[in-house]
Order: C-alpha cells, then sequence, then structure tokens
C-alpha cells in the first residue's frame, strides 16, 4: 500500500517497527514496508515505542497494520487515519480477514476511520465493500485490501469529513492463537475456510497419516476435507500426493 499511496501523495516519513528476527535463520531483517520506503527515498523512523518518535509535523498519519498502541500524546497532535481492512463495526481488531474467511463472509471490505484511544472505534471517512471469493485465501484478500485503501485514501486525504462509527453490529476480530489454527477435519467446510483464512502467513494444523502437518490448500470434495498442499513438520511445502507417496513408500 505504501508503493501505491506514494504515486499521488507527498509521504513525508515512514514510522515503523525497529528491524527483528525473522525466518527460518532468525536473522535480523526490516520490515517489509522499510524496504519500499528505502526504494522510494522516504525517510524511515523506527523508535522501539511510539512514543519516542520525533515525529515531523504533517496534516495527517496514515496507520496500517502498525500493532502498537499510539499513546494519545501522539493522537492529539495530528490526524490519524486507520486503514482497517473489515467493513467496521464488524470485525474490530487483530485479525479481521483471517476472522471474516473464518466466519464465512461472503464480503468484507475496507474502512478509513479517525485513529481514537478505543479498538477501531473511530468517526468513519469511507468504507468500501468487496467479495470474498469463494476460493480467495488471506493472502487474496489483504491484497485487494491494499489496492482499495490506496483509492479510498486519494480521496479522503485531501479533505477528511466523518461521520460517527455505529456501535450496532459491533464483532471482534481476536488475534489468531494455537487453538484457532487446529482443524477439525470431520467439518469439512469450516476446515476449509480455517486454511484459507491462514494461508499463506500462519498455515492451519492437523494430524495426517499420523504425522503432524500444517495445511496450505485444501478443498472439499464429496464432503470430505482434502488436502492439496502440505508441509510436514520440517519439511518443505509439496503436493498433498508426494506427501502420500513419502509416507506409503
Amino acid at each position: 500500500m505504501l508503493g501505491r499511496l506514494a504515486e499521488t501523495e507527498d509521504v513525508a516519513f515512514l514510522l515503523t517497527r525497529p528491524d527483528a528476527r525473522r525466518g527460518r535463520g532468525r536473522r535480523v531483517g526490516p520490515p517489509p514496508a522499510k524496504e519500499v520506503a528505502e526504494r522510494l527515498g522516504i525517510p524511515v523512523l523506527q523508535p522501539e515505542r511510539p512514543a519516542d518518535a520525533e515525529l515531523p509535523e504533517t496534516d495527517a498519519i496514515v496507520v496500517a497494520a502498525y500493532g502498537l498502541l499510539i499513546p494519545e500524546s501522539l493522537l492529539d497532535r495530528t490526524l490519524w487515519l486507520n486503514v482497517h481492512p473489515s467493513l467496521l463495526p464488524r470485525w474490530r481488531g487483530a485479525a479481521p480477514v483471517e476472522r471474516a474467511i473464518m466466519a464465512g463472509d461472503a464480503e468484507t471490505g475496507m474502512t478509513i476511520h479517525e485513529t481514537v484511544k478505543a479498538l477501531d472505534a473511530g468517526p468513519i471517512a469511507a468504507r468500501r465493500p468487496f467479495p470474498i471469493g469463494a476460493e480467495d485465501d488471506a493472502g487474496a484478500v489483504y491484497a485487494r485490501a491494499g489496492e482499495v485503501a490506496a483509492e479510498l485514501l486519494r480521496d479522503v486525504l485531501p479533505a477528511p469529513r466523518f461521520e460517527p462509527q455505529s456501535e450496532d453490529g459491533v464483532t471482534y476480530a481476536e488475534k489468531i492463537g494455537p487453538e484457532d489454527r487446529e482443524l477439525d477435519l470431520a467439518d469439512a467446510e469450516q476446515s476449509v475456510r480455517t486454511v484459507r483464512a491462514l494461508s499463506p502467513h500462519i498455515g492451519a494444523r492437523a494430524e495426517l497419516e499420523g504425522r503432524g502437518v500444517t495445511i496450505w490448500r485444501a478443498h472439499v470434495e464429496d464432503g470430505a476435507f482434502v488436502p492439496d498442499e502440505v508441509q510436514p513438520d520440517g519439511k518443505r511445502r509439496m503436493p498433498y500426493t508426494d506427501f502420500l507417496r513419502g509416507v506409503r513408500s
């Protein structure tokens, strides 16, 4: 989204988390947004805490998946606009896309709202729905949400206007925990939704042929759950047919 926004807006700086260890090798690396900002020549701020940030004066600050609490002292300094991938007030919280897919929602969307102390509860500047396809995983939905967010921000930023957010229909998208990843394979439809919701970034978990695996793609066939792509513990991702050949050989 940063790259799309920078095509039409003057982005003064990026505020993001410090570099951290990630991946199998646990090497220290930059957040993806930092890599985009450096490629575009946008200054990057990476304080340990938002309160420690020395922020330049700006007309507005756009927040997208920052993941850290922004103190009121900073909220009072300028307009903060939160980019939230759901149709608020449905799915306030940490995992709106994942929870929408898991719940079987036919559509989701993007909401631009003012950042306030209460979680995702600020007045709304813009909302736009879009469908969740029958085979869309979280990666596809997040990609679409990013495109819509950039388009909405182009309309909102020149002259933001807000309407109070309704408290009717509020639901919360709790952070994905270990228990959310475990599949009940007897419920094929729900299991496939969970696989889609947790792909390609988290992964659903199950035991197949007596082995623990992460499942990245699956479908329902004749009412039964059928894996398509799996990753045995300690192994690479592979088609399920390859996994079966390895088990039975």
